[in-house]
């Protein structure tokens, strides 16, 4: 399942609302991840949303260059790395990822550091941080 769906996107503006203001977060460079964990069934376990600001990188063609190598790591590593160790009665997972850092990095080390951040956010999930 090496795919990026239109059902994998985070685009509901309620679901980006609710993330945002009930959300934790966690910082591992050059990533802050928010996630929030809903109760609606859906039909992956995930949803993601992936952000690079226009504040610390003003050329489109940049942010465009980091957001395709977040999104080819997010893809490649989404299924062993993130989906299979999520717990499957938590509900809907919504995320989002924000790029950070102050260089555009080449691929392996996104990579690198994304298979990171899934394994930090297995550790953080906790039983009890299902919301409404």
């Amino acid at each position: 399942m090496y795919t990026f769906r239109k059902e994998e996107r985070l685009c509901s503006r309620k679901h980006l609302d609710l993330l945002f203001k009930n959300g934790s977060s966690f910082l591992l460079y050059p990533f802050r991840v928010s996630y929030l964990f809903i109760d609606q069934p859906a039909d992956v376990p995930a949803q993601v949303v992936i952000n690079v600001p226009k504040k610390r990188y003003k050329r489109a063609v940049d942010r465009n260059l980091l957001k395709r190598r977040i999104r080819e790591a997010y893809r490649l590593n989404k299924q062993n790395q993130l989906y299979l160790p999520l717990p499957t009665d938590k509900g809907l997972l919504l995320f989002s990822i924000q790029f950070v850092g102050k260089d555009k990095y080449a691929f392996p080390f996104i990579e690198k550091k994304l298979i990171a951040t899934f394994k930090r956010f297995q550790n953080l999930i906790q039983p009890n941080e299902v919301h409404k």
